[in-house]
């Protein structure tokens, strides 16, 4: 199975995520990252939907690992491409030119839980799994790209205690601060996420367009980040 794929579903293209625990990972970002190109340049999708091939768990964030001794064995560059490649995975996600739904079918944390932030939408399962940013304990700073994405998505009270406390919440709570669309079943998730993303079809270069006003302030916040400033000491696993 490959670490990322997808299907043509009418208008919509459905991604899986296949790896371990969908850890953030050099080879999970490049293989995501050829999916979404593929998807645009090969289809006429008007819609994207993102879900886990596993039962439990969307994304744990950082593979840590990997991270660690990357880090810990001085290969900087090595470490500050990967960065740049995730922030690529984010910005590519944020500005896809067609809707973009995220169905969280399990945990969403740390990485995983900013990576459901740069989607438009999010649909979650009610009876399993929770989103949580642990980077408060993990000792990982949000960059600003990242900490303006989730400000877009999460209620400035709520994100308060998810950010400095590492603060967990269900996918219900997420439907009742309005982060997720609606919070499901998980027999019913996909197929609701799905039907959901078919409603709309529209033309690619005018969501494209769009997004870059409604983004505004993620793109900028992207555009004066400096990924290198984790690799040369903000990062303190």
């Amino acid at each position: 199975m490959p670490i990322t794929g997808y299907a043509l579903d009418g208008t919509v293209a459905v991604v899986s995520l296949n790896s371990d625990d969908n850890k953030l990972k050099p080879v999970f970002v490049k293989s995501f990252l050829k999916t979404l190109d593929d998807i645009e340049h090969t289809t006429d999708a008007k819609a994207l939907v993102v879900t886990s091939s596993h039962d439990r768990i969307f994304s744990n964030g950082l593979d840590l690992d990997w991270v660690v001794p990357t880090i810990n064995s001085g290969k900087l560059a090595e470490f500050t491409e990967f960065i740049i490649d995730l922030m690529k995975l984010y910005r590519r996600i944020l500005m896809f030119p067609m809707p973009t739904v995220a169905a969280i079918n399990g945990h969403a944390f740390a990485g995983g839980a900013i990576l459901a932030c740069y989607f438009d939408y999010r649909f979650m399962r009610s009876d399993r799994g929770f989103m949580c940013f642990p980077e408060v304990d993990l000792g990982i700073p949000f960059l600003p790209g990242m900490m303006a994405a989730m400000r877009h998505v999460i209620p400035v009270d709520t994100l308060t205690g998810m950010a400095l406390e590492g603060r967990r919440l269900t996918g219900s709570e997420c439907a009742e601060r309005n982060i997720a669309v609606r919070a499901l079943p998980n027999e019913t998730l996909l197929n609701e996420a799905l039907a959901f993303a078919k409603t709309i079809s529209k033309r690619r270069e005018i969501i494209f367009e769009i997004k870059k006003e409604l983004y505004k302030d993620i793109l900028h916040a992207m555009d004066v980040e400096d990924p290198k400033t984790i690799a040369s000491g903000r990062f303190n696993v």
